[in-house]
């Protein structure tokens, strides 16, 4: 199904009238209805699909079946699906309240702040709302004017009339007045902070709570200009864009769209009566519908009479994203642009040892948010975070299913740190978030097919074929440095012998060396000093070193035909001293040689940076 019709949940709130039922054809057994959550994944009301194979399952199970591809690419930034669609009848005045913002919310609710917008579809003679203050006032005397039931008087009275739009930003204190009919798109978020109820008590018999220490702490206590910033839509923000459709029946009664592969549309019906259609599908809309096409259904068309708000999702303007590098030692943690630049970054102690992996992922966690706020960027700016995590990774559910250098076994890395950060969390190899990173913005960019090696304490390895993380239908990482390269030979921290990493890393050039050049204990700069002036036990093992990574870049060579071979960790700085050797011992000794293509093999150019950035780009 392109066109999915909803059936929304329906609240009783005492301020609630009853022409959502009388008017708006809305099912419900009740006396009084409030509001009706026409588009919501959120658990406090779900909406209901009416048609199709998903018929009487949630949105949220029509979008957990079909996967988040529905929603588009412009959505991949949010955890949870990002808007909530009400209608709402006041027949009598609502609550002075205000929303938090994201920051706060999420620090002390556990869920998003709320942005919203109001659209009035109704509204009796001399019908009003609050709308931010009157003029500007201190703490104090918002306080004050609380407690002493004075605050009416500061709040800026807005008369309002059927097709007047409000934007309400987080912090902006309001209520809808009575005698008013309202359509609202909003965040996906139930936050609210009372101020103000007129002395009204609940079905309980009790005055119902007010949040005064928390709206204190979040509200704007300025006057709110309104403005058509939004223009040419009705409402546009980071979080929705709305438009409104306007069909006469007569001059203007057939409206063409496009739902793209970017957002998914959802049309809420404010009045009239027609058809909509999409592909080969047709449904029939009446006053108060709300509809759901998926991201990528392609053309549509309404017909007939018709007012109606279209909600999409735009792209998040300047957008940054979080990139985390968890090592054995440390873990690096940077912000990372559209332009793949890293725009600040820290380190922190990783102190796997000894302590369970989920203080270790909420430290890096807190620390990530830490950095944000350093920087005063809002959560929601941030459209998701990238981790690169040594060892055996399952990339699609997010787990680390086995890593030696921190001892982490099946790990769900991806949901601890998401329980810190909403935002959505990605993970992959270390080795192969260095290579996408090196691909993205340093020594591979402009190249599709690159094989990274980082020759450090270990041989990580990456590959990127197509642009993208090889990693084949199975999980983890592409662990190169565990190619067995010698029969029997020396042992690997992984339990075989003879890999590539046990001939090839740090720490067996420094291994060798101790062994053939006495007890002292040499740093690879220093063995490949000696080696450059003359010593020859320096020379042999900086020669054997070199032809066993050669052995090693060659059968990779053999296998992925890449287009560049990038070197990595701590031995790259030797350069050119390394480089040149290794050239022609991969021309001459790579398959076919001459006669086809050896690839390029450079340094990387981005040092610890490249893990950061790779991670990044996973999102």
């Amino acid at each position: 199904m392109s066109i999915l019709k909803l059936k929304p949940s329906c609240k009783d709130y005492l301020w609630g009238g009853s022409r959502l039922k009388a008017e708006y054809g809305k099912e419900y057994e009740g006396d009084v209805l409030a509001e009706t959550w026409e588009l919501s994944c959120h658990p406090d009301g779900p909406s209901y699909i009416m048609n199709g194979a998903y018929q009487g399952k949630t949105l949220q199970e029509y979008i957990d079946g079909e996967g988040k591809e529905v929603l588009g690419t412009h959505c991949r930034r949010f955890r949870d699906f990002p808007i909530l669609t009400k209608f709402i009848d006041a027949k009598d005045n609502l609550s002075i309240q205000v929303h938090p913002d994201n920051r706060y919310a999420l620090k002390n609710e556990g869920q998003y702040g709320k942005t919203e917008m109001w659209y009035v579809m109704d509204a009796g003679e001399g019908a009003y709302l609050y709308y931010g203050f009157r003029q500007e006032i201190s703490r104090e005397e918002f306080e004050r004017r609380i407690k002493e039931d004075t605050l009416l008087e500061v709040l800026n009275a807005v008369p309002v009339q059927k097709g007047d739009v409000l934007f309400i930003e987080s912090g902006t204190i309001h209520a809808i007045g009575k005698d008013i009919l309202i359509a609202e798109i909003q965040q996906n978020s139930n936050v609210t902070y009372r101020v103000y109820d007129y002395g009204r008590v609940g079905k309980d018999g009790k005055k119902r709570d007010l949040h005064i220490e928390k709206a204190l702490a979040v509200t704007r206590r300025v006057p709110i200009i309104r403005d058509k910033k939004s223009y040419p839509h009705v409402a546009d923000c980071d979080y929705f864009t709305v438009d409104k459709l306007n069909l006469d029946g007569r001059v203007m009664k057939r409206m063409e769209g496009i739902v793209s592969e970017e957002s998914f549309a959802s049309i809420l019906m404010l009045d009239g009566e027609g058809t909509i259609a999409c592909g080969e599908e047709k449904v029939s809309y009446q006053k108060g519908d709300s509809f759901f096409l998926p991201a990528g259904s392609g053309g549509y068309q309404v017909e007939g009479r018709c007012d109606a708000l279209i909600t999409t999702i735009r792209e998040k303007a300047a957008p940054v994203r979080l990139g985390i590098d968890i090592g054995g030692t440390d873990t690096k943690i940077g912000l990372v642009d559209v332009h793949q630049k890293l725009i600040t970054s820290i380190s922190i102690p990783t102190r796997a040892a000894g302590r369970k992996p989920e203080e270790v992922l909420r430290d890096i966690a807190e620390s990530a948010m830490g950095l944000l706020n350093a920087q005063g960027i809002p959560i929601d700016q941030c459209v998701g975070a990238g981790v690169g995590v040594p060892g055996t990774v399952d990339r699609k559910n997010g787990i680390v299913r086995y890593s030696n250098n921190i001892q982490w076994e099946q790990v769900l890395v991806a949901e601890e740190i998401g329980k810190v950060l909403p935002i959505p969390v990605k993970i992959a190899n270390d080795a192969d978030c260095a290579a996408l990173g090196e691909a993205a913005a340093g020594a591979g960019r402009g190249w599709q097919d690159i094989v990274m090696l980082t020759l450090g304490t270990g041989v990580g390895g990456g590959v990127i074929l197509d642009g993208e993380i090889y990693e084949g239908k199975g999980i983890g990482g592409s662990e190169l440095g565990h190619m067995v390269i010698v029969e029997d030979g020396e042992s690997c921290t992984c339990g075989r012998r003879g890999c590539l990493e046990a001939y090839a890393s740090a720490a067996a050039l420094v291994r060798n060396a101790k062994r053939k050049m006495g007890d002292k204990e040499l740093t690879p700069k220093e063995i490949f000093a000696l080696a450059e002036n003359g010593d020859e036990a320096a020379r042999k093992i900086v020669e054997d070193y070199r032809k066993k990574l050669a052995t090693g870049i060659i059968n990779i060579v053999n296998i992925f035909r890449p287009q560049l071979v990038l070197i990595g960790g701590g031995i790259s700085a030797q350069g050119e001293n390394l480089l040149a050797p290794l050239r022609e011992i991969v021309r001459t000794e790579a398959f076919g040689g001459n006669k086809g293509e050896v690839p390029e093999i450079e340094m990387a150019a981005l040092g610890n940076d490249a893990g950061m950035i790779g991670a990044a780009s996973l999102l």
